[in-house]
């Protein structure tokens, strides 16, 4: 892994493949970081013959943190969207996705076949929609166009995932996230408990950065509804979402495959918001799938 400048930020990246193949670059979601893609994920899209590069987003993992913009206030954010009113952020979405045409320019790459999973998909209908040029394809999984007629996760999944850590301890916050993904998982592909708490025991000791994921947050929130972007997406489109996933209704998926020109869609039972074991076959064979549409 290494650092890379992407739009004056620095941004670790994780670059795996040989150089001279076609590059599937993966944007993950709120909080997460690069190795939330599961390396059996990154393994299957190489057996494929990409290029596969992941990295963490601005304020996540270890690339730049945003601190001096300060601590939003989220539930003031939340107030003015019920309120329909505009809402502020420390920074917005599409300079995100400027972060990744930065990236992209930074390790010399025409095009690559952009994929997005929840805040990731996001980012990524900013790029695919304003730099269509440099997007070969785009997956987009449990995502949304942020409608707000689209239906919203319930109350007990937003208590849960507004809850902090029983302590700052990390096996306190390890607990904790093994409650929110137990909440937001898939009940049709449920963890094994010594995998979910290895894996998450691994994230927070790499990173733990609640305030740069209140950041991103507010960016999400700011950003509003993406449906006036989704008619200048011209790259072929797989939409891939859990027909189970509390979080993001699979209502925001049918969406956005309706209102992409030409998008594919493969909605999956059991599948929650996450990216389970017994699927990653299945997805990168789709994504990949999809990239030799691009040709």
């Amino acid at each position: 892994m290494r650092l890379a400048v992407a739009n004056g930020t620095a941004l670790e990246v994780d670059d795996q493949g040989p150089t001279s193949a076609d590059a599937v670059l993966l944007v993950m979601g709120l909080g997460m970081q690069l190795i939330a893609w599961p390396d059996e994920l990154v393994q299957r899209l190489r057996a494929h013959g990409f290029r596969v590069i992941r990295f963490d987003n601005r304020d996540a993992g270890l690339s730049q943190g945003f601190e001096h913009l300060g601590q939003p206030n989220l539930a003031a954010a939340a107030l003015r969207l019920a309120m329909r009113l505009p809402v502020a952020s420390p920074y917005p979405l599409s300079a995100m996705a400027e972060d990744t045409l930065g990236l992209i320019d930074a390790l010399g790459l025409k095009r690559v076949h952009l994929v997005g999973a929840s805040m990731g998909g996001m980012i990524a209908q900013h790029l695919a929609a304003r730099h269509p040029q440099r997007v070969a394809s785009l997956g987009l999984i449990m995502t949304t166009s942020g409608a707000r007629h689209l239906p919203q996760p319930g109350w007990d999944v937003r208590l849960k995932l507004m809850s902090r850590p029983d302590g700052s301890d990390p096996e306190a916050v390890v607990a904790h996230l093994v409650r929110v993904m137990h909440t937001i998982g898939s009940p049709g592909y449920p963890p094994d408990p010594d995998r979910l708490r290895q894996r998450l025991r691994a994230s927070v000791a790499r990173a733990w950065r609640p305030d740069g994921t209140a950041r991103q947050l507010a960016a999400v929130v700011a950003d509003g509804d993406r449906r006036a972007l989704l008619p200048l997406i011209t790259a072929p489109t797989l939409v891939i979402h859990g027909e189970a996933d509390p979080l993001v209704p699979v209502a925001a998926g049918r969406e956005l495959a309706r209102l992409i020109a030409g998008a594919e869609s493969d909605f999956i039972p059991g599948m929650g918001h996450d990216l389970p074991l017994p699927l990653l076959n299945r997805i990168a064979d789709a994504l990949a799938a999809n990239a030799r549409r691009a040709a």
